[in-house]
């Protein structure tokens, strides 16, 4: 295989999975990283090192929109990216520890997971109680823009959600993703924050993640950049055009249909690594 026939198919594979991670919410990562280990035979460490500089170009495009329309709190993403930070320069540093396998087998797991949490339907979290203590002394309740105005929320058990996010950063950076579906559960179940603010603000977050874990790749050479360019370019277009599909699609469809393929995916890694194929 030619490098040019190599880049274009790395290129449309990154295209796909940008649209099916911004159909489904859960962000190319978890899909290009897979494909690349599994389909095109990529180290997992490389593919893990390109797919964290797309997860920094996307959510730099898409979260300065967010936080325009005034969806993303800021100063919640701000805070729990101290959790996330350093739980990702910690998975960073455990990525050149561990064996490929082990990687590929938690790899795996969290892929079960999101496409369980991708199905799950979200149920808004009760607002009657005062805040979280702490979250009223670091002043982290804000208002939901909705059509009949401003609506306030209020932020709960701040400090079981603080820790999920180290978990969530550790995760981003043993694994090379964004890990935003474990920062939505942590915002959304946990801290009962509305979804579109968990959301959002779990986008304007993992860039920070990504680059904190990222910079540990680059220095151990895990960042090729003729495999993360059309990695990075592919994901991003194939954001870009998920968005746009997603407000004609029937959301609850598509997020069944392409659950089932990011479970595979996970069955595989799974599958990948328990017979040391990785």
């Amino acid at each position: 295989m030619t490098l040019l026939t190599f880049t274009l198919i790395v290129g449309a594979a990154s295209l796909l999975a940008g649209l099916l991670g911004a159909l489904t919410g859960l962000g190319g990562g978890v899909v290009i990283v897979p494909v690349l280990a599994i389909a095109m035979h990529v180290d997992l460490r490389y593919a893990m090192g390109a797919s964290l500089v797309s997860v920094i170009a996307t959510s730099s495009g898409a979260a300065a929109a967010y936080v325009r329309e005034g969806f993303s709190n800021i100063r919640i993403g701000m805070f729990l990216e101290v959790a996330t930070t350093l739980g990702a320069v910690l998975g960073a540093y455990l990525t050149s520890h561990m064996p490929k396998p082990a990687i590929g087998v938690i790899f795996g797991v969290v892929l079960l997971y999101s496409a369980w949490a991708s199905m799950r339907g979200h149920k808004p979290g009760s607002q009657d109680a005062p805040s979280d203590p702490w979250a009223q002394k670091l002043r982290l309740e804000g208002d939901l823009p909705t059509p009949a105005g401003p609506r306030h929320y209020h932020v709960y058990h701040l400090g079981f959600g603080f820790s999920l996010m180290g978990v969530a950063g550790i995760l981003s950076g043993l694994l090379g993703i964004g890990s935003g579906a474990l920062k939505v559960l942590a915002m959304d179940r946990v801290m009962k924050i509305p979804f579109k603010v968990s959301s959002t603000t779990s986008n304007f977050m993992i860039g920070v993640t990504a680059a904190a874990s990222a910079g540990l790749y680059l220095h151990r050479g895990y960042i090729d950049p003729g495999l993360a360019m059309p990695v990075m370019l592919g994901v991003l277009a194939g954001s870009l055009a998920g968005a746009r599909i997603l407000v004609k699609a029937r959301v609850r469809t598509l997020r069944i249909v392409f659950s089932f393929v990011i479970a595979a995916l996970g069955v595989q890694m799974i599958y990948e690594g328990l017979t040391g194929r990785l």
